[in-house]
């Protein structure tokens, strides 16, 4: 489609518009300076399986809601305690870090871009303290920032995605969802949102199952694609 009769963008942030990876790895740096790539690279695997891991658990039942501020000091002691790190200090530092995220170069601008022609709703599973943090770091624009802790659970739980519908005042189908994780689309798409598939090096594309609406390579290619 080349113009969706849309009234809202909603985005996904953590790896749609901020490289998480690269935040969470700087932070590991910094923590232990000593270590080389191979280490870094498996102490950042063991931070995301962790909260991969916790934030499943809430969605199955299997542990209260825990705002993403605990899973990340959780993942940070992890990695100290891998990395042979026995600083409460330096473990509550790293445990920022995912406050700390660069965005992708064409973020800054196509937000800008976007926010011209369109409200921007941005929809995260960090918590309302991480996403302030983390929204003035990257130099985030937003109309409406929501956190799933709003909803006291985590994408793609319907409930997260229902907090944009219901701060747009609009149906879902007149909004489009953003994010470069499939799964994340079909959770949205589920409850009626257009959806847009943005290319990240950390993404996890559709496969050729999924009925995506716009594809783009960043945020300039989804402007054009929408008449923005």
């Amino acid at each position: 489609m080349s113009e969706p009769e849309i009234d809202a963008l909603v985005f996904d942030v953590l790896g749609t518009l901020v490289d998480e990876p690269a935040g969470i790895r700087a932070g590991i740096r910094r923590l232990a300076p000593a270590l080389d790539d191979t280490d870094v690279e498996k102490l950042l695997a063991l931070w995301q399986q962790h909260i991969e891991r916790e934030q499943q658990r809430v969605l199955d039942g299997g542990r209260p809601y825990l705002a993403s501020d605990v899973l990340d000091l959780e993942a940070a002691r992890l990695v100290a305690d891998a990395a042979g790190v026995d600083d409460p200090a330096a473990v509550a530092e790293l445990a920022l870090a995912g406050r700390r995220l660069p965005p992708w170069p064409d973020t800054v601008a196509g937000l800008a871009r976007l926010a011209e022609r369109y409200p921007l709703i941005g929809l995260s599973n960090a918590s309302r303290t991480a996403l302030l943090g983390l929204n003035a770091h990257a130099g985030l624009r937003w109309h409406q920032a929501l956190s799933a802790e709003d909803a006291r659970s985590y994408k793609p739980d319907p409930a997260v995605y229902q907090l944009a519908v219901a701060v747009s005042g609009r149906p879902p189908e007149r909004l489009l969802m953003v994010a470069t994780h499939a799964w994340d689309l079909r959770a949205a798409q589920a409850l009626g949102l257009r959806t847009a598939y943005v290319s990240r090096p950390v993404g996890d594309p559709p496969v050729p199952s999924d009925r995506i609406d716009l594809y783009a390579d960043d945020l300039a290619g989804l402007a054009a694609r929408i008449g923005a």
